[in-house]
């Protein structure tokens, strides 16, 4: 790109032609700082839900280019890859318009090499880290455990100090992990984060420390880094002097999408890039964070303004694009009640009579026949299945409807199942590679080594001592005695290992070397092989878009497929299927039609989260963005009785409900209350009325308790 020759500015009454499309707010957020935005005040867009926030972004980053910003300077900050290819392709298209139109003045360029500095918080925050890592003492070949790695190590080290033998319960390993990863993101002491999240563990403090040291010194031992040492690193680098300097000194502009997400530590990096705002943008919605539980706090986009000197100037987005002024009073009046919120009201040019609908069941039963009447009545309509949703809080919520929904032949789509790096034989080929990238990871070597035959935990960590003492690899297996089980199969292991350690193949024939010597072991070990392989081969078109080994394995721990064949869509033989999910993994997402499971105390909120205000206030959230998905239909179920699975204390048994606090009977004209089924009406074709069954098998299990 010709940074030199900015295009010329449009006359202030008249937007340049590439903004002609945004609206008067988007375009103020597009300009902020006009041709000295880099020494402008920081920016905080406070983007509603269906604002258009991509559009909005991605114009400011092109605006700054075509204003002679050299691309390279700008740092991009999104939560997922995709979604910074999604940006980095919008910009792309935005200044290719704009110097094509230009080219014929002798004004144009040409934009290459676009956004080098966009990702996610996680994948930036190890592109660093390799980068600068002989001046942190990190060894740059380190390698990257996901989360099961990571609590798999974090349990080794709990049995190596013999906390599984005490006499009582010690946290699980995954347990271990989750309050690590607490203290390290929310930035708190861990009597603190015991306290408030696991007051059940705070009678192990002392042990956790002791856990938790080891951990870490085990995780330097074996040069690797878990999901937090990425952002823990990056952050203690922004608080050493000449590191920091020549960091920050690299942007001009920093970016960060969906800010109400981050953590303290996120938010840390921020100001340590930053510290005085300038050439600083953060776009997000207070009124949608609802991630607590990964540690992003709330309290990061509703102080950001306080943090600088003069204050960030703030710039609301909220004409909504996606929903009807219906649904949107609707929304808007729910979360009006927060106790703490920037002030915006959400409206739209779409017009419509039909009110979001307020139906109350009698329970859970009822609750399913009145959703599958309405999806089937749609898609007579011509709303394909596709364009509907079933949203819930908790999982388990949407367990009644799935029977329901199998027994009508409605095909659907459950998100929130098994991660892609969570199948077994996903892992087993990961696991190799990692192990040849870093003979020292030990949770990846003890994986690898357990996938021959007659080789157990003892066996895998002879070979696996025998490998650390000889700094050796190749030649630690050449003289390993392997067990008789195992002989048959273990020169073809040593070969396979050595072509990998000496990089004889290339990448990405390394992967189908792997799969080739993986495939007898996942024939013997899976009676379903064929359809693993399926996902293999997955992976290996996957592995082939990426430039390196380090890249691959780098960039999919960070950024995973969401389930196993993802890649290729849903495991369906339908062209059509209905979408189940989560409110959680339901954020971003818009469908035509929505309905929401059990808006009911104890569901939403749920009563595992209304402790404290700050909770009850998430809750509240994600009623509002569950109901912000909805385009043109909006069903709210009430079921007067849900039934509960596993509670601690009751086991499975139907509960008695109010309609969810988060509506209360002062917001009722914003929504058509109704009764289903309405009294004297049948349902499923023209049977009696829906009727919960009796669970005589509770009543029996009842007899021994």
């Amino acid at each position: 790109m010709n940074i030199a020759t900015p295009i010329a500015a449009a006359p202030a009454d008249r937007p340049a032609g590439y903004l002609a499309k945004l609206n008067v707010e988007q375009r103020r957020a597009v300009e902020h700082g006009g041709q000295a935005a880099h020494e402008a005040s920081p920016l905080l867009i406070i983007a509603g839900a269906g604002s258009g926030k991509t559009n909005t972004l991605a114009h400011r980053v092109a605006h700054l280019i075509v204003g002679g910003v050299d691309p390279r300077r700008i740092l991009l900050l999104t939560f997922s890859r995709r979604a910074a290819a999604e940006m980095q392709r919008r910009v792309e298209r935005i200044t290719t318009q704009v110097f094509a139109a230009q080219s014929g003045a002798g004004t144009g360029g040409t934009m290459t090499g676009a956004l080098a500095w966009s990702g996610t918080f996680h994948a930036i925050g190890a592109r660093l880290l390799r980068e600068y890592a002989h001046d942190i003492g990190l060894d740059p070949g380190f390698t990257i455990h996901d989360r099961e790695d990571s609590a798999d190590l974090m349990n080794w080290v709990r049995h190596e100090l013999d906390f599984s033998n005490t006499r009582k319960r010690f946290p699980m390993k995954g347990t271990c992990l989750s309050i690590y990863s607490r203290a390290v993101n929310a930035e708190l002491a861990l009597g603190e984060v015991l306290g408030r999240w696991f007051p059940w563990c705070a009678e192990w403090e002392g042990e956790l420390r002791a856990l938790f040291a080891g951990y870490v010194e085990a995780k330097q031992k074996q040069n690797v880094l878990d999901y937090d040492d990425l952002l823990l690193y990056w952050a203690q680098m922004m608080f050493e002097g000449a590191i920091a300097e020549n960091i920050a000194g690299r942007f001009d502009h920093v970016m960060v999408d969906e800010y109400q997400d981050t953590n303290k530590l996120q938010a840390s990096i921020l100001l340590g890039l930053k510290p005085t705002g300038r050439g600083l943008t953060v776009v997000g919605d207070d009124a949608q964070s609802i991630y607590s539980f990964r540690a992003a706090t709330v309290r990061n986009i509703l102080d950001f303004p306080g943090h600088f000197t003069p204050r960030a100037q703030v710039i609301t987005l909220e004409r909504n694009y996606r929903s009807t002024q219906a649904i949107l009073a609707a929304a808007n009046a729910v979360i009006e009640l927060a106790d703490e919120r920037f002030t915006k009201n959400l409206w739209s040019d779409r017009p419509s009579a039909q009110r979001p609908a307020l139906v109350n069941v009698a329970d859970d039963v009822q609750q399913a026949g009145y959703i599958v009447e309405r999806i089937l009545e749609n898609r007579e309509a011509g709303i394909g299945l596709k364009s509907q949703a079933v949203l819930f809080r908790t999982s388990s919520h949407s367990a009644g409807l799935e029977v329901e929904l199998t027994r009508r032949n409605i095909p659907f789509v459950k998100f929130g199942g098994l991660k892609f790096l969570e199948a077994a034989h996903i892992k087993d080929v990961l696991a190799v590679l990692r192990w040849v990238h870093n003979p020292r990871d030990r949770v990846s070597g003890f994986r690898v080594a357990q996938l021959l035959p007659g080789i157990g935990p003892s066996t895998a960590g002879r070979l696996l001592d025998r490998i650390v003492e000889s700094g050796d690899p190749i030649g630690a297996l050449g003289t390993f005695k392997p067990p008789a089980a195992a002989a048959e199969h273990w020169q073809e292991f040593e070969d396979t290992i050595g072509l990998l350690r000496r990089n004889a193949i290339g990448w990405p024939g390394e992967i189908d070397c792997v799969c080739r010597w993986y495939e007898p072991h996942l024939e013997r070990m899976h009676e379903d092989a064929t359809v693993r392989q399926g996902d293999l081969h997955q992976l290996g078109q996957i592995a082939a878009t990426y430039p390196s080994r380090e890249r691959f394995l780098t960039e999919l721990t960070l950024d995973p497929p969401s389930a196993t064949s993802d890649q290729s869509g849903p495991p369906l033989l339908d062209e059509d299927y209905l979408i189940l999910s989560t409110i959680h993994s339901a954020k971003g997402q818009e469908w035509n039609a929505v309905y929401m499971l059990n808006a009911v105390d104890g569901c939403l909120p749920s009563d595992l989260s209304t402790g404290s205000t700050p909770e009850i206030e998430e809750e509240r959230r994600l009623l509002y963005v569950a109901m912000t998905r909805a385009k043109d239909q909006l069903h709210i179920m009430v079921p007067q009785r849900f039934f509960t699975h596993n509670q601690r204390g009751t086991g499975d048994r139907h509960v008695y409900a109010q309609r969810t606090r988060f509506i209360p009977n002062s917001l009722l004209t914003h929504f058509d209350n109704q009764r289903w089924p309405a009294p004297n009406a049948t349902v499923d074709g023209g049977k009696s009325p829906a009727r919960a069954p009796i669970d005589i098998g509770a009543r029996m299990r009842g007899m021994w308790k």
